[in-house]
């Protein structure tokens, strides 16, 4: 096969991810069918003294499932974050910092998915019929409510990050925004460079934390045009409100399928051998069908999603008129970052959070003869592929 390195680095990425979802989903039903869940929750009302649905037995028995679930998700986290980072010259951390990361995301995601559980479990009791649409309710505001804290409290315990101190680029930027006409973003520098070798820019947060992350790495070696034009970028998805628009999709989805597992447990509390729809050893079956609707929506996410980086794309030349600087970023980013220069239509369609490469060149070549406006360079080259990355926190990144 004749791949170059990016595409190599990608395809095995896409493979492992891959070969552990499939089985992770299996092992999950499996648990669910047999009798594993039926011990755990029984250790769980052994240990606690409690009911099957009590907030101290759904507290131990989510505890012991989510550590189990971090013990399965060891090998591809440490094979996709450690392994093939090293091997392609992207990782700059060492195996006891990789580790000691990977443990702090595991206690920081556990923590709140414990107390998400009891949350749920307690308005099964409260309200029987309708317990999904609460829990719906409570679970969104719990994201849009993390969206907020991330950038104070949550990023801060894995990345440094400081005020940006260069005084001629933060004038720079401040009338950037200035010019886009929305207040000020705080403008912080993201210490990425002690764990990896990548350049990035992040929008994160919501409301009064919301601010833009310029990763060390990328103020190290990119010119001010470049990070104008990055800045810009990340500033169209703040006009845009993509933040707040992709945590109400998310919220969607978990009303979804939530809705979805009240239905099931409702009718298959029986054959699963519970005590009732409210019995914790249900548990698995909400986050099963929680991940395969995921699996489902995800190329309905992707294509907004990409809808979201066309639109900020577009803004970001029409603010800077610089259409020269932001291919001049991008091949350096693809360069870095390992961007797989043309992937497949399938690999677009169900991994890519941005359009294809040639479709952003073309965006960047639209803006080239207007007026006031340089040309391009007569070779292009290859525009970076920018992921969004969502998760609760609301972070959008540059890859």
């Amino acid at each position: 096969m004749n791949e170059d390195k990016s595409t190599r680095y990608h395809r095995l990425q896409r493979r492992a991810l891959l070969l552990w979802t499939f089985p992770a989903l299996a092992l999950l039903w499996a648990f669910i069918g047999g009798n594993a869940s039926l011990r755990l929750r029984d250790f769980a009302v052994a240990m606690t003294g409690s009911g099957p649905s009590d907030p101290a037995a759904v507290a131990l028995y989510s505890l012991a499932l989510m550590v189990a679930y971090h013990a399965l998700l060891f090998p591809l986290a440490f094979y996709q974050g450690f392994v093939l980072e090293r091997r392609y010259g992207l990782g700059a951390a060492g195996l006891s910092t990789w580790l000691l990361g990977f443990a702090t995301g595991a206690a920081v995601v556990a923590i709140p998915s414990v107390g998400l559980a009891v949350l749920v479990y307690s308005t099964m009791r409260w309200w029987p019929q309708g317990w999904w649409i609460a829990s719906a309710a409570c679970l969104a505001g719990a994201l849009f409510g993390l969206a907020r804290i991330a950038p104070v409290a949550l990023l801060p315990m894995f990345y440094r990050l400081t005020p940006l101190d260069r005084e001629s680029l933060r004038t720079r930027l401040t009338a950037l925004c200035q010019r886009a006409g929305i207040p000020v973003l705080g403008v912080h520098v993201w210490g990425l460079g002690e764990k990896s070798r990548r350049a990035n820019a992040a929008l994160i947060g919501a409301g009064s934390t919301r601010r833009i992350l310029l990763s060390d790495t990328l103020l190290a070696d990119y010119s001010d045009e470049e990070i104008e034009v990055i800045l810009a970028h990340e500033i169209g998805h703040h006009v845009h409100a993509d933040i707040r628009n992709s945590l109400i999709a998310e919220s969607a989805l978990i009303t979804f399928s939530l809705a979805i597992g009240a239905h099931a447990l409702g009718s298959m509390w029986p054959v699963l051998r519970l005590n009732g729809p409210s019995d914790v050893a249900g548990l698995p079956v909400l986050i099963g069908i929680g991940a395969v609707m995921s699996l489902a929506a995800r190329p309905l996410l992707q294509a907004m999603s990409r809808r979201n980086e066309r639109r900020a794309d577009g803004f970001a030349l029409a603010l800077t008129r610089q259409p020269a600087a932001f291919v001049s970023v991008m091949r350096r980013l693809a360069s870095q970052n390992l961007a797989e220069a043309r992937p497949s239509r399938t690999a677009v369609w169900f991994f890519h959070t941005h359009p294809p490469l040639d479709e952003r060149l073309e965006t960047a070549r639209q803006h080239q003869d207007r007026p006031g406006v340089g040309a391009l360079s007569p070779d292009p080259g290859s525009l970076v592929e920018v992921r969004r990355v969502e998760s609760a926190s609301g972070v959008l990144r540059l890859d």
